[in-house]
C-alpha cells in the first residue's frame, strides 16, 4: 500500500508566531532551519483513530475537547492564561478505509467589530476564507474567531503516536489457524517460480558492511519487522560474506521448536511440497495474528538461503526466539539460543535479525531490571556488533494494540523514524559506522532509505479470536 502526499501551496498561517520560531513551521535537520512544510502527511490509521489519537493528546494536555456530529471536527477549551483567547480545533478529512489527513489549528479570537484578519490554511491545498473557516467553531460572548494556523508542534506528537508506537511481538495466546494446503504463487516481493536450479538473489553488496565481517563474529541488526528492506539487505549480506569464503549462519527470531522444520525444508528442492510441510506443519506461520516476524519477506529470505546452499555455499539458519516467554525470561532464552547456535558453527560469521529492543547491547533507560537479548549476548561474546536502523518514512506490517478498541490490529501502518535515526536525502543507503558505541548500545546504523511494508505470508480469514494483551512483547 502506497503513502499518499498531497502537495500543498502553504500549509503555515498567517503571521502567528512564538517568540523563537512561527508554530506552523516544522526543524528542518538538514538545513538546520525551522520551515514550512511542502506536503501533507497521510495517515494508514482510519479517519476515527486518527482523530480519537489528536484528542487523547488534547485532553492529555488537560483541554476539554469537544466533538461535532460525525467525529472529523473538535475543537478544545481555551488554552490558559492566553490574551486575545485562543483554542485548538481539529478537522480531520476520510481518505480511504486506512488513510487519513488530519490537520490541527491554532485559533485565536478578536474582540466583536474588529473584523476579520486573517485566513486559515487548509483544504485541498488551498485556504479557506475566514467566514467559511470559522463557521462552526463556537464563538465566546464579545468575541469571534479571527486568526487560524496549523499547529505543527501537535500535529508532531500526532506522527509520533501513530507512526512511532513500538511494534508488538505476539508470544504465546496466539493460536494456529487450521489449514489443508498451501499455495504460493512466488516468493515475497521479489517474485519468480521456487526452483531447484535458480540462483538466489543476491543483489549489490551493502556499502560499508565488509568492514564487520569476520569468522566467529556476530552482527545484531535492530529489525523495526515487517517491511521488505531488512530482509533483502539481509540476504545482501549474506551473500557478500560468503562470496569471501566465510561460512554464515542466519539468526531469526522465530520460536527454537520450528528449527527441525527449517532444517528439513533447506535440504530439500523447494518445490510445492516441501513448502506445504514448511507452512502447513508450523505453528508460527500459521498464527492468528500475525507480527512482523513471519512476512513474506522473511520466508523469501529462508529461501534464498536454501538456494545459497544449493549454490554450494555453506549457509544455515537458525531459529532463536522462545515459544511462550516473556520479558527477561525470553530475553534469557533468545541469548542462551543465540550462543547455542553459535557454538555449534563457532567459525560462522552470525548475522541476526531481532526486533530493535532485543537487539540493544546496553541495558534500557525506561527499565533497570530488564537485560535485553543484545546485552546478555555481548558479555559471552566481545566479538558481537550492534546496527541500528535507519531510514525514510514508509510502511511497514506490524500489530499494534488499539486503546481505542482494546483490541490488537495486525495491518499496514505508517512508519516515521525519530529524528536521531532519520536518513536525510544527502544520505546514501548502506552502513555506516559510528566513532564511538552511543548509550543504547549500537555501534552503527544501517540505512535503508524508504520501508515498504511486507504482509504476513500466510494470512488466514480473521476468526473471533482473541490475544491477551499481556502476552505482547515489544
Amino acid at each position: 500500500m502506497r503513502r499518499l502526499a498531497l502537495v500543498l501551496g502553504l500549509l503555515g498561517g498567517v503571521g502567528c508566531a512564538t517568540g523563537m520560531r512561527g508554530i506552523s513551521t516544522q526543524y528542518n535537520p538538514e538545513t538546520g532551519q525551522y520551515e514550512t512544510p511542502t506536503h501533507e502527511v497521510v495517515y494508514q490509521v482510519p479517519a476515527e483513530d486518527a482523530m480519537m489519537t489528536a484528542r487523547y493528546i488534547l485532553e492529555k494536555s488537560r483541554y476539554d475537547v469537544m466533538e461535532k456530529e460525525g467525529g472529523l471536527e473538535m475543537f478544545s477549551s481555551f488554552i490558559p492564561d492566553v490574551i486575545p483567547p485562543e483554542r485548538y480545533y481539529i478537522q480531520g478529512t476520510r481518505l480511504g478505509p486506512r488513510q487519513a489527513l488530519v490537520r490541527v489549528f491554532r485559533i485565536r479570537y478578536t474582540q466583536e467589530g474588529g473584523g476579520y484578519t486573517a485566513e486559515a490554511s487548509g483544504r485541498s491545498g488551498g485556504h479557506l476564507s475566514v467566514p467559511g473557516a470559522f463557521a462552526n467553531i463556537p464563538g465566546l460572548e464579545g468575541y469571534r474567531p479571527a486568526h487560524g494556523y496549523r499547529d505543527l508542534g501537535i500535529e508532531q506528537k500526532l506522527l509520533e503516536r501513530l507512526e512511532m508506537a513500538p511494534a508488538l511481538e505476539l508470544v504465546g495466546g496466539n493460536s494456529p489457524v487450521p489449514i489443508r494446503s498451501v499455495v504460493m504463487e512466488n516468493w515475497g516481493e521479489k517474485g519468480g517460480a521456487t526452483a531447484t536450479s535458480a540462483a538466489p538473489e543476491c543483489g549489490a553488496p551493502v556499502a560499508g558492511a565488509s568492514s564487520l565481517f569476520s569468522a566467529g563474529g556476530v552482527l545484531l541488526v535492530a529489525d523495526p519487522l515487517g517491511t521488505q528492506e531488512v530482509p533483502s539487505a539481509a540476504l545482501r549480506m549474506l551473500c557478500e560474506a560468503s562470496a569471501q569464503e566465510l561460512p554464515v549462519t542466519l539468526a531469526l527470531s522465530i520460536p527454537v521448536s520450528e528449527q527441525p522444520l527449517l532444517d528439513r525444508y533447506l535440504v530439500s528442492d523447494g518445490d510445492s511440497a516441501a513448502v506445504q510441510e514448511l507452512l502447513s506443519g508450523s505453528a508460527f506461520w500459521r498464527r492468528a495474528y500475525q507480527d512482523g516476524r513471519s512476512s513474506r519477506a522473511m520466508l523469501w529470505l529462508v529461501e534464498q538461503v536454501r538456494r545459497m546452499r544449493v549454490s554450494g555455499k555453506d549457509v544455515d539458519v537458525a531459529a532463536i526466539d522462545s515459544d511462550k516467554a516473556h520479558g527477561n525470561e525470553r530475553e534469557a532464552q533468545m541469548a542462551q539460543h543465540l550462543l547455542n547456535a553459535q557454538s555449534k558453527r563457532p567459525q560462522a560469521w552470525t548475522l541476526v535479525l531481532t526486533g530493535s529492543v532485543h537487539a540493544r547491547t546496553t541495558e534500557v533507560s525506561w527499565d533497570g531490571d530488564f537485560e535485553p537479548m543484545g546485552a546478555r549476548v555481548v558479555r559471552a561474546l566481545p566479538s558481537v556488533r550492534a546496527l541500528d536502523v535507519g531510514f525514510q518514512r514508509g510502511t511497514q506490517f506490524v500489530c499494534r494494540y488499539s486503546v481505542w478498541d482494546e483490541e490488537v490490529e495486525c495491518n499496514v501502518f505508517g512508519i516515521s523514524p525519530t529524528l536521531e535515526a532519520r536518513q536525510s536525502s544527502k544520505q546514501a543507503v548502506g552502513l555506516q559506522l559510528f566513532t564511538a558505541q552511543q548509550p543504547h548500545g549500537f555501534h552503527g546504523r544501517l540505512y535503508l532509505g524508504a520501508l515498504s511494508a511486507s504482509p504476513p505470508a500466510l494470512q488466514a480469514p480473521r476468526q473471533d479470536t482473541t490475544v491477551d494483551p499481556v502476552s505482547f512483547s515489544e
